[in-house]
């Protein structure tokens, strides 16, 4: 605030850059808003691609398990056997 009060030269130079920085400060801010958006996104493309595959690989999962679980069949009897 005093270098806008002062009216010596290095006084409006200090000013000249306190705004300069200020500005700088606005637009890091604004372009982190921009990353964050994009993280975002990423983000939700990400997990829907990993939703996707956890589906598939519990499909996976679930058919090895019926393979190493296959069902008995049912036997038949060895001699002939006369059904009533």
């Amino acid at each position: 605030m005093l270098s806008s009060v002062l009216r010596s030269p290095r006084a409006i130079a200090v000013n000249i850059q306190i705004m300069r920085a200020f500005v700088q400060m606005r637009e890091l801010l604004n372009s982190n808003k921009e990353l964050a958006r994009q993280f975002a996104q990423l983000e939700v493309r990400l997990n829907k691609k990993l939703a996707d595959h956890d589906q598939a690989i519990a499909a996976i999962l679930s058919a090895i398990r019926e393979l190493m679980n296959p069902a008995t069949p049912k036997r038949r009897g060895i001699s002939f056997t006369a059904k009533l």
